[in-house]
């Protein structure tokens, strides 16, 4: 006889994990299902995780190298350790998958360990365990790197972000193809560790849908840094040879082709929805025209039972917000009434100086005809940001005229991926922009570029 849950996950990626925890929280029988060898999907894996561990590790390198004389401390012979950086970086995703073990012990989940599939509603096989059954079924397979066509990669020469985790040295010559927060983080890996590093990009500018004036200044930055931008042009062949690989580009408008070499090139145009093999079209599961599935308000598909969130269905593909919509998802499951404001999800860059973003950019704000106020403020001007030697970029805030309701928050500088939680916080709670500028904030602090731009919004900055 099949065993039966109350709640089976497909996928232990961050939406997927959290989802189980929390349903098993909620008193439900809890599976989840995942065909890979370790929990935490790719954002733990392949994804997140170890991308921001070889970036600390590689800006501790080139601080090291470029940047301590300027406080007095004199450093000779620095030389890098590729495979102990690598080891480190395995080590950290090591250490926190084993975590989540331990989290699924804790909260008697059942980790099945094999591929499922949805056989009909409320009913699953899965390889290696074999039939079960649900009272309800959560989607969370997550997403996979957008593939190039004409351009396909090896996972040596030319990588995806996984490939591009594990170089085992550093290329001279690194091309980027997609200006997305993917690529810009990787770039800014090899970039420090000595890698000459081109972005090609096929629209004529970086990081699509943030706002302009921030991703202006983000390429700025990163120019400064070495990097170099081909803007306005698309790949449109690759040619492998024992030496390196040889791009064919051409204007995204038409025109002549050219010709860029590289050791390696990282392909990161984009992830797309992983739904392959879950027998979604036999179930009869919607899919929208991007092959995302379609859910109502409490993330459940037009077949009554099966759920799904995170990557797999619209919106911005955040391992923070598949976490939220888990945790929506099961609580709704288990007879409570939650929701999701999609306006206050923060979005981090990390590169350096990180980028954090939440709510509207003012192009949103134009093209919806609102009527609205900026408030800026200059790291430049910000004491910490001095005392730190970080004095970068800016805090912006965009209120209604009307009602000073703050509508969007984007940061540039130091920190940024901290600091925007505050920002995420006020839109949650409908905070003006004279609650954030009446709220006292410690000095020095990073955090007071937020306050004095609250009070910009007003007219009003202090400091500038």
């Amino acid at each position: 006889m099949a065993e039966t849950y109350d709640l089976v996950v497909i996928g232990a990626g961050p939406g997927g994990y959290v989802a189980a925890i929390r349903a098993a929280q909620l008193g439900l029988k809890t599976a989840c299902v995942e065909k890979g060898s370790t929990l935490g999907g790719t954002c733990l894996n392949i994804g997140c995780i170890p991308s921001k561990a070889l970036l600390q590790s590689s800006e501790r390198f080139e601080e090291t190298s470029h940047a301590l004389a300027v406080h007095g401390i004199k450093v000779e012979g620095v030389s890098l350790d590729l495979p102990t950086m690598m080891a480190r970086k395995d080590k950290v995703v090591g250490d926190l998958t084993k975590g989540i073990e331990f989290l699924f012990k804790k909260n008697k989940i059942a980790w099945l360990k094999g591929k499922a599939t949805i056989t009909a509603p409320g009913k699953l096989t899965v390889e290696g365990v074999g039939d079960i059954e649900a009272k309800s079924i959560l989607i969370a397979t997550g997403s996979e790197s957008t593939p190039l066509p004409g351009v396909e990669t090896d996972e040596k020469q030319i990588v995806t972000s996984t490939g591009a985790l594990a170089l085992a040295k550093v290329p001279k010559h690194l091309v980027v193809v997609g200006a997305g927060y993917i690529g810009l983080e990787l770039g800014s890996v090899w970039r420090r560790l000595g890698a000459e590093v081109t972005v090609v990009e096929f629209l004529d500018r970086i990081t699509p849908g943030m706002d302009l004036e921030t991703a202006k200044m983000l390429q700025r930055l990163l120019g400064k840094q070495g990097f170099n931008f081909k803007l306005g042009v698309k790949v449109v062949g690759a040619k492998k040879a024992k030496d390196g690989v040889t791009l064919t580009l051409e204007p995204a408008a038409g025109g002549a082709q050219e010709e860029l070499k590289a050791d390696v090139v990282l392909v990161s145009i984009g992830r797309r929805p992983f739904t392959e093999g879950l027998g979604l079209d036999a179930v009869g599961v919607e899919r929208d025209n991007r092959g995302r599935i379609k859910v109502d308000a409490k993330f459940q598909t037009n077949v009554p039972g099966i759920y799904a969130i995170g990557d797999v269905i619209p919106g911005p593909m955040l391992a923070h917000k598949g976490e939220e919509e888990g945790v929506v998802a099961v609580e709704g499951i288990a007879g409570q009434h939650s929701h999701i404001d999609y306006d206050a999800i923060p979005a981090v860059i990390y590169t350096w100086p990180e980028v954090g973003s939440v709510g509207k950019t003012e192009e949103d704000l134009k093209t919806a005809g609102v009527d609205y106020k900026v408030g800026k403020f200059p790291f430049t001007a910000t004491s910490r940001a001095r005392a730190n030697g970080d004095t970068d970029g800016f805090v912006k805030i965009l209120a209604d005229a009307k009602t000073d309701r703050v509508l969007g928050v984007h940061i540039i500088g130091p920190d940024a991926g901290t600091l925007i939680a505050e920002a995420a916080l006020a839109m949650e709670f409908r905070a003006s922009s004279e609650d954030i500028a009446r709220t006292v904030h410690a000095h020095p602090t990073l955090n007071e570029s937020v306050k004095e731009a609250a009070l910009a919004v007003m007219g009003r900055a202090i400091h500038i």
